[in-house]
This record gives C-alpha cells, structure tokens and sequence, in this order.
C-alpha cells in the first residue's frame, strides 16, 4: 500500500544524502538538489531593503530575523549563518521523502548514510524520484508513504535557508520550526529518528510558548495550545491502535486473515481520527507520524525536572543520549 501525503509537520533531516561521494543516482540527485537549494540563497536583510521586494514577503522575512534573534537571546540556539537568508525554490515542497514498513511491522525501514547513521526516510528532491522509490518498494512488498517536506535541517554543516515553501504557513508555525530545524543543530544522535525529533518538538514547543507569551500574543498562544491538545488526543488514538497491530503481527494468524484484520483496524482508526484527517493509513505512515512526539513526554518532563531552564534542559538531554 502506499500512502502520499504533505503537510507543515513533515520536515525531514536529509544531512545523509549530503555527502561528498557521488557513486549511485541517489546520492547525485541529493548533492544536486542540495546544490540547487544553496545556489538560489539571497541574504534576508539584502532583501527586506530591495525595493522591488513584494510587501508581505518582506514582513515576513522580518519576523524570520527577529525569531531568529530570539533564537539565540532566549532559548540558547546557535548563533550561525542558518536561516538568515531566504530561497524561492518555485515549488510546493523542497524534497520528499519516502518511508516504509513491513505489511506486518511498525518497524519502519532504515536506509544508513555516513554522517547522519541510520534515518527512517529517504528523501528526494524530486517528487517523480521519490514516487519511483516507493513503487520499488511496494513491488517489494513494503507498505510506504510518500511526504512533501517543506523544511529540514542539514545539522549546521550547511548555512539553511529559510524557503518558500515555508512562507504559506501561520505566522507562529514558521516560527516553530526556525527553532525545530535550529534545535537539530544543538543535539543530533546517529540511528535514532525518533529521538532526534522528538528533541526538537519539544524545542519548538518550547521556543514557541516563550515567543508568544513575549509578545502577548494570547489569542495565538490559546490557538497553539488548541492545536497541540488537539494533536496530543490524536496521537493517543493512534497510539492505542499501534498497540492492537503490534498484538496482531505477533501472533500465528495466517497471511490473509492478517491482512483483513490489519484492514479493518486501520479503517476504525480512520473513523475515529478528526474530519479532516484524510490521508489513507498504513504501516509507514504510521510509523513516520510516531518519530516527532513518541518521547516528547519524556523530554517535557525533563523540562521540569530542569525547572524550565534550558541550558540544563539541554545538558540532561545531552547526557541521556550517551
């Protein structure tokens, strides 16, 4: 089965496919494509003076510097080159990446890169690309799901742009993932998607809850939290049907009765999840939705353990990971 889908949460670290071997296409298509992005890089403040440059472009890329500085003053997120320039890429997305899982598993497949390890995606600057990755994979018996992702971070060892594809977000959501992608800088672990975003929601909670209440934004911070609860209860009806299909793979059934009862839960889950979530789901897209909240909690809680100072937060994060 496979499932495409795009949205603001999809983000991707696609540092793996950055490397300076160009044996295979796939690793060709990445340097090219990251090459692409950089070459179309123009410095923000350059561009909130020209005068040709379209108002409300220009005062969103004001917001994106004084989130960026806020970045720094507030949450203690690195003073770099990252996000102080802006690429209109003249797309909807600026990869995508593919995900896949067994028919029968929730493990999510991993595919190992050099310097980012092992990383539960594939991503593609080109969406045809992508689409011929996830047909080899159904062929292979995989379920998959295609995403369009409009952000991603190469951990530092790139000057990131901020990019179009960000710009037709709330203003608060492309505050939020300035200090997601920023956040992958400050700690990275090999082999391990689920920790890695986790840690970087958690920043982007974080950062965003202390950026609105800055700015007495209340009605914004009322709207974020709606989202997040609404997010959270999501997540916990996900959560107990991935328990349900754990308990189904583990047991004897045959192939056939497996699969009708694979069926019949996932379509109890589509009904119980909100109106607008219309995405069709199977294994990966189950699998890719759990990497960015499956330890949030964990990572909150160490918040306050850390009594909401982040310097300490960030240090007990990084000892966690060793």
């Amino acid at each position: 089965m496979i499932v495409t889908f795009g949205n603001r949460c999809g983000r991707g670290l696609i540092l793996g496919c950055i490397t300076l071997s160009l044996s295979g296409c796939y690793y060709v298509q990445a340097a090219r494509g990251q090459l692409d992005v950089m070459s179309k890089r123009e410095p923000i403040n350059e561009l909130i003076e020209a005068p040709d440059t379209p108002e409300d472009l220009a005062l969103r890329l004001e917001l994106v510097n004084e989130a960026r500085q806020f970045a720094i003053d507030e949450l203690q997120l690195p003073d770099n080159d990252s996000y102080r320039s802006y690429a209109d890429l003249g797309r909807d997305y600026v990869v995508w990446n593919v995900f896949a899982a067994p028919e029968f598993s929730l493990d999510p497949k991993t595919w190992c890169f050099p310097v980012a390890g092992c990383v539960a995606y594939r991503g593609y600057f080109s969406e045809d690309a992508a689409e011929r990755k996830a047909e080899q994979l159904h062929d292979d018996g995989f379920d998959v799901a295609v995403g369009g992702i409009s952000a991603y971070s190469t951990l530092g060892r790139f000057d990131d742009p901020v990019l179009n594809t960000m710009m037709h977000w709330a203003d608060a959501d492309l505050v939020a993932t300035i200090f997601h992608e920023l956040a992958h800088q400050v700690l990275y672990v090999k082999n391990d998607s689920a920790f890695n975003e986790s840690f970087a929601t958690t920043v982007e909670e974080i950062g965003i809850e202390r950026w609105l209440s800055s700015r007495d934004q209340d009605a914004d911070f009322s709207d974020y939290v709606e989202r997040r609860e609404q997010r959270k209860v999501t997540l916990e009806v996900i959560a107990v049907a991935r328990t349900d299909l754990e308990k189904l793979y583990a047991t004897s059934m045959a192939a056939h009765e497996m699969r009708r009862a694979k069926e019949i839960r996932l379509a109890q889950l589509a009904s119980e999840l909100p109106a607008d979530f219309e995405i069709d789901l199977n294994n990966a897209r189950l699998a890719s939705m759990s990497l960015y909240q499956s330890r949030v909690p964990e990572f909150r809680a160490l918040y306050e353990e850390c009594e909401r100072e982040l310097r300490c937060f960030y240090d007990q994060a990084e000892f966690l990971s060793q």
